[in-house]
């Protein structure tokens, strides 16, 4: 989904539970991420009746609008303050990043994924890479005025 001629400008909103889970080495990334990110996902065991829960927030445009709100809006930290658990009265931060060198060196300083695939980070939404570090939400962000993703970005 990451490459352009497949996406089709089409994005997955990635679930807060997960709903699979990996049980093994062998795969697609071949092991490569297995040890240092993919045996930490856990399948979620508490049933979650999603046929009467309003889920309207999930729509697009009121999504993109919440999403792109919180993420903007959240205090601009450097790495090295997220690592050091600086500013720590703040639950949502974000680190900006303005290249693809950037962005990997931040990804890896993180501990997240750092590969792109046309452009697009794993799990990036907008170019927006959100996950949970030492208890609170930190958002990898491109500039607020970005745009669309830059396939020699690989």
């Amino acid at each position: 989904m990451r490459h352009p001629d497949q996406r089709k400008d089409r994005a997955c909103i990635r679930p807060e539970i997960c709903r699979t889970s990996t049980f093994g080495r062998v795969g697609v990334s071949k092991g490569q991420y297995f040890d240092k990110h993919l045996k930490f996902i856990k399948l979620n065991t508490k049933p979650f009746d999603f046929t009467h829960t309003d889920l309207s927030y999930l729509l697009k445009d009121n999504y993109d609008r919440r999403f792109i709100s919180e993420v903007y809006r959240s205090p601009q930290l450097t790495v090295k303050e997220v690592i050091a658990n600086q500013h720590a009265e703040h639950n949502v931060v974000r680190v900006q990043y303005k290249t693809k060198e950037e962005f990997k060196g931040f990804a890896k300083q993180l501990g997240i994924m750092d590969d792109l695939k046309a452009g697009v980070p794993r799990a990036g939404y907008h170019g927006i890479v959100s996950f949970m570090f030492k208890g609170r939400r930190v958002h990898l962000s491109p500039p607020a005025d970005w745009t669309q993703y830059d396939p020699s970005w690989s």
